[in-house]
């Protein structure tokens, strides 16, 4: 498989992952990763299970309802290095029973990358431009 494709099926299989609470998941693909949050706080990958599991509403049968859309990935792969890094914008849509299916948040995810054993990891995460928030109501406990 090529790089430009591992690296983003790595970010569809983290929307995929966050649609269905495989939290544990999506921190292992995380695994390796510092992540920078709102307010310039630093943890890492595998620390975000915790966030996730404490902050996401999911329904009675463990779903968020939720649709993560990844879009507009602009890579720059240096192959001799095993380093890269990603540009992409995120849309996260719900729909629950009497919540009309809209768009909750927007925003952009700059990430890096590096081959560890052979396989493409995520390396850092900046989860602090969050840029458009709609009714988060159902989705987050704030």
């Amino acid at each position: 498989m090529s790089s430009d494709v591992a690296i983003t099926n790595l970010l569809y299989r983290y929307g995929e992952m966050m649609d269905v609470a495989d939290f544990e998941g999506a921190s292992d693909l995380l695994r390796h990763a510092t992540l920078k949050l709102m307010g310039g706080r630093e943890i890492g990958g595998l620390d975000m299970r915790d966030v996730w599991t404490k902050m996401i509403v999911l329904d009675t049968e463990g779903r968020p309802n939720t649709r993560h859309v990844i879009t507009n990935p602009i890579l720059d792969i240096d192959e001799q290095a095993g380093e890269a890094s990603c540009r992409s914008c995120y849309t996260v849509l719900q729909s629950l029973p009497g919540f009309l299916l809209q768009i909750i948040a927007s925003g952009r995810y700059h990430d890096r990358f590096a081959r560890v054993d052979g396989h493409w990891r995520f390396t850092f995460r900046d989860y602090s431009m969050f840029d458009f928030q709609g009714d988060l109501s159902q989705h987050l406990r704030m």
